[in-house]
C-alpha cells in the first residue's frame, strides 16, 4: 500500500451517513460511533437517510465536509460509485465505520478498516488517508477488492440482511435447512426398526441427504463452466470452445498498482489456472452474471474493467498496511 496522504482532511467538518440497514442490524454499534465522532470532532453533521437515493443526495451536497459512511459494504460500495460518478473520487478522503454482519462488512475490514465500532470511529479521526487501486467497468461500475465470473444470479436481492437473494438470506435459508435435516434424522432412525417400511425409509434418507448437501438451497447450488471469451490487454486467456469455470481480476497494489491480477481457471479436467496482470480484461460471450466486491451484476454478453492506480483514497489507521 502507499504511503499517507497528507491532505489535511483531519481539520475538515464530518458528515456522517448512516445507513438505514446499520441501523436496523446494531443500533448499539451506530450508537457508539456517533458518539464517538461527536465527542471528539466539533460540527458532526449526522445524517440519518430512510432510503440510498437519500444518502446519495446527501453526499453530493456535502460542501467541504469529510464524509463518513457508517454501514456495510454495500453502503461503502453505493458512496464510492456516487464520487466516481461526480467526478469526486480523487479528490475525497472517504471513512467508514463497518456495521453489518461479519459476510457483509468483508470487504471494508479486508481494506484495513477496524471492524469494531470504536475502533473504526477513532480511525476516522486519528487515521490517514491512503491511496488505493480499483477497476472500473464500461458501464461505470467499480470494484474494489474483488471480481468474480461467474457471478450466481440467486445471489441477486435486496441489500437488507436476510433479505430474499442476498447472501446473508441464502446461509440464513441454509442453516434452517440444516436444523431441518437434523431433525429429520431420528424419524429415519426410528423407521429402521420397523418391518416393511424400507421403501419409506430410502425415501426419507434421501430427502435428508439432499437438505444436508444444499441441494434444496439455491445459493449451495454449483455453477457449471461457462464459454467465455477472455482477453488481457489483447491477449487471448480462453475462448468460447474451451469452458472455464471461473475468471477472477482483483486490483493490483504497491509494485503492481495500475495492474490487475487476472486468473482463469478451466475446466477441473484441464491444466491449471492461468495468471496473468493487465491494465484492461475484457469478457464476452453468453449472458453471464458477475459478482463485483458485495454485489451482483448482469446478465451481459460483454464487459472490460480496466484497472487504475491510487483512484481513491480510504482513512486506514496510521502504519497499518493493506
Amino acid at each position: 500500500m502507499s504511503a499517507p496522504d497528507p491532505t489535511g482532511t483531519s481539520q475538515l467538518p464530518l458528515l456522517v451517513v448512516i445507513d438505514p440497514a446499520a441501523r436496523l442490524w446494531d443500533g448499539e454499534s451506530v450508537r457508539i460511533a456517533r458518539d464517538v465522532l461527536s465527542a471528539r470532532a466539533p460540527g458532526v453533521k449526522v445524517c440519518l437517510p430512510e432510503t440510498p437515493e437519500e444518502a446519495e443526495r446527501a453526499l453530493v451536497r456535502r460542501g467541504s465536509r469529510r464524509p463518513v459512511v457508517v454501514g456495510d459494504d454495500r453502503a461503502l460500495l453505493r458512496a464510492v460509485r456516487l464520487l466516481h460518478r461526480e467526478r469526486e473520487l480523487d479528490d475525497v478522503a472517504l471513512s467508514v465505520v463497518p456495521v453489518g454482519a461479519a459476510e457483509r462488512v468483508r470487504l471494508a475490514c479486508g481494506l484495513g478498516v477496524p471492524p469494531d465500532a470504536v475502533s473504526a470511529a477513532r480511525t476516522v479521526l486519528d487515521g490517514a488517508p491512503r491511496r488505493l487501486g480499483l477497476l472500473t467497468d464500461d458501464s461505470g461500475g467499480v470494484v474494489l477488492g474483488d471480481l468474480r465470473i461467474p457471478g450466481r444470479p440467486a445471489e441477486r436481492g435486496g441489500p437488507g440482511p436476510g433479505g430474499r437473494g442476498s447472501p446473508g438470506g441464502e446461509r440464513a435459508r441454509g442453516e434452517k435447512a440444516g436444523d431441518r435435516a437434523g431433525q429429520g434424522a431420528p424419524v429415519v432412525q426410528a423407521l429402521s426398526g420397523l418391518p416393511g417400511l424400507s421403501r419409506t425409509r430410502r425415501s426419507l434418507s434421501r430427502s435428508v441427504r439432499a437438505v444436508r448437501v444444499g441441494r434444496g438451497v439455491r445459493g449451495d447450488v454449483p455453477v457449471p463452466p461457462q464459454r467465455l471469451r477472455v482477453e488481457a490487454d489483447g491477449v487471448l486467456l480462453a475462448d468460447l470452445d474451451e469452458p472455464v469455470m471461473e475468471v477472477s481480476v482483483q486490483p493490483g497494489a504497491g509494485a503492481h498498482a495500475g495492474l490487475a491480477q487476472v486468473t482463469v481457471r478451466p475446466r477441473e479436467d484441464r491444466s491449471g489456472p492461468v495468471r496473468v496482470r493487465a491494465r484492461a480484461v475484457t469478457v464476452s460471450g453468453p449472458d453471464f452474471h458477475y459478482r463485483a466486491d458485495a454485489l451482483v451484476g448482469g446478465p451481459v454478453r460483454v464487459r472490460t474493467w480496466t484497472a487504475l492506480a491510487r483512484a481513491w483514497s480510504l482513512v486506514l489507521p496510521v502504519g497499518r498496511p493493506r
